[in-house]
């Protein structure tokens, strides 16, 4: 057991990108733990050889979690263990909330460490509303479930926050705006780093912007409230389709429809197929 710490779980925030974000009282915990559960212990032994420390450390990640949890909060009655992810506040898109349950059931001592957060440091430079929202993580891959996934979350009147991959940003955005219409929002990537970067604009915009143009680095999605409550009517919307669909497909003509009155494509698609 370590002299310092007291046994039990200790949920440690590392940096998300400048190593010198981490926390004295983070960088006292990882140097005091007995064992480090580590997503990747390369990217850790990294950010211990900054600190200048050299612990114990173990995998823990969505692919092991399973097999090694049970072990952990075993160990948790007499050794500090600290749970990190590669880069921010362990649980957040990250392997960790089953651990914290089944030490919490065993009694153990559970604490966290508080630090960086990729979606909270996007959201202060976002520019969006921040007095409501709501993240969403890693949005599915496949198409259909995709598109689901955004419609439920699309008449939130709440800042949305996302995380994404750089090969997945185009399609993404296209996706966002075909179920959102034309929302404000911002592409936020390499928080902290020499290359951070802020872009803004509405969701057609940068749909179009990182269409063919794949940027680098980790990259975190905020697209803004519903506006107010439109004037448009389904009266309205069906006027518009009928004029559409006299040459055009249900597809086509709800696309051209939703972007002209600036509604989500979904809800001007589902009146063209009854129109049909």
């Amino acid at each position: 057991m370590s002299d310092g710490l007291m046994p039990g779980l200790y949920i440690v925030a590392t940096p998300i990108g400048n190593l010198s974000d981490l926390s004295p009282h983070a960088a006292a915990i990882l140097a005091g733990a007995d064992l480090i559960a580590a997503e990747d212990s390369r990217v850790t032994a990294k950010l211990l050889a900054h600190i200048g420390v050299r612990r114990p450390m173990t995998p823990y990640h969505d692919h092991n979690a399973d097999r090694v949890r049970s072990r952990l909060v075993a160990q948790m009655a007499n050794k500090a263990i600290a749970l990190v992810s590669d880069a921010g506040t362990p649980l957040i898109s990250d392997p960790g909330y089953k651990l914290v349950r089944d030490a919490r059931a065993a009694g153990r001592q559970v604490t966290t460490v508080a630090g960086p957060c990729a979606a909270i440091a996007a959201l202060t430079l976002a520019g969006l509303p921040t007095d409501r929202f709501l993240f969403a993580g890693f949005l599915p891959a496949k198409s259909g479930a995709r598109s689901a996934a955004v419609a439920e979350v699309a008449a939130l009147r709440a800042t949305l926050i996302f995380y994404e991959s750089a090969p997945r940003l185009g399609a993404t955005l296209a996706a966002l705006h075909a179920e959102l219409g034309e929302r404000d929002a911002a592409v936020v990537r390499e928080i902290s780093k020499k290359f951070e970067e802020t872009v803004t604009g509405t969701l057609g915009a940068l749909a179009s912007r990182y269409a063919e143009a794949e940027p680098k680095g980790e990259i975190v999605i905020l697209v803004g409230p519903p506006g107010a409550a439109t004037p448009t009517d389904d009266n309205a919307i069906d006027a518009a389709l009928r004029d559409a669909l006299r040459t055009e497909s249900a597809s086509r003509a709800a696309a051209t429809v939703a972007e002209a009155l600036g509604l989500p494509r979904r809800r001007v698609y589902e009146r063209a197929l009854k129109l049909k």
